[in-house]
């Protein structure tokens, strides 16, 4: 219950009940949440006292607002320890979850100076440009941005692309040996294609992972712009001193 005599502020008292309520299994991942009207008329408080609380909470990444349903408990995130380099497919199958990609484009481009410098590319060169929805078990994760050389890859189909691990496809069909990746990771908002294609509301936060991959000999064969959700996907790194 809340108490409206205590100097705790209202909307933190019902963000402290909601997180109790999930951590103590009352709300089970995928469960719905009540409305934002259903908590301020049980409590009787503002529907924006209610939203403070909801949106800290969403932040958190404990629950997730999906456009025309509702607010969701969130299930359990996908951990990625920070060593050594795997493709999405390797990662989700490795969880005893089942990865499937859906395409937005695939098409062969001339490339622009950032990835050129990047992918160490004479002026216009050609690469291919891959836009798609990572999902692990039907649940969008991911939208991947890709550019990998022509020269390097040769004739690619999407087809081809999208059936098997790219990392795979690299070093099983090409005979190339993947040597190790530099990686960044960032906080930011989802653009309005990441809302569309993960199912997020204005406001919600990604995780945003620059990738450039390289073969043995320092080449580099892939850069990738993944954007994770956050209440989705989480990075762990072991620390030694």
């Amino acid at each position: 219950m809340l108490d409206k005599n205590s100097p705790l502020p209202i909307y933190y008292q019902l963000e402290e009940e909601i997180r109790r309520s999930i951590q103590s299994g009352e709300f089970k991942p995928g469960d719905l949440l009540p409305s934002e009207r259903e908590y301020s008329e049980r409590y009787e408080i503002s529907r924006m006292t209610v939203r403070q609380a909801i949106t800290k909470l969403a932040t958190e990444g404990l629950i997730v607002r999906q456009k025309g349903r509702g607010t969701f408990i969130a299930e359990k995130a996908i951990e990625q320890p920070l060593k050594g380099i795997t493709s999405f497919t390797e990662e989700i199958l490795s969880r005893n979850m089942t990865p499937t990609s859906s395409i937005i484009h695939f098409k062969e481009v001339e490339v622009n100076e950032p990835i050129r410098e990047k992918l160490k590319l004479d002026e216009g060169s050609i690469v291919y440009e891959i836009y798609r929805v990572r999902l692990a078990d039907g649940n969008p994760i991911a939208v991947e941005l890709t550019y990998t050389p022509k020269t390097i890859v040769g004739n690619l189909s999407a087809e081809e692309f999208n059936q098997q691990s790219f990392y795979d496809y690299v070093e099983k069909k090409l005979n190339l040996k993947i040597s190790y990746g530099e990686q960044e990771i960032e906080s930011v908002l989802a653009n309005e294609m990441e809302i569309e294609h993960l199912n997020l509301e204005q406001g919600n936060p990604i995780l945003l992972v620059h990738r450039l991959t390289m073969l043995i000999d320092g080449t580099p064969f892939e850069y990738c712009r993944t954007s994770y959700r956050a209440d989705k996907y989480k990075y762990r790194i072991q620390l030694e001193r």
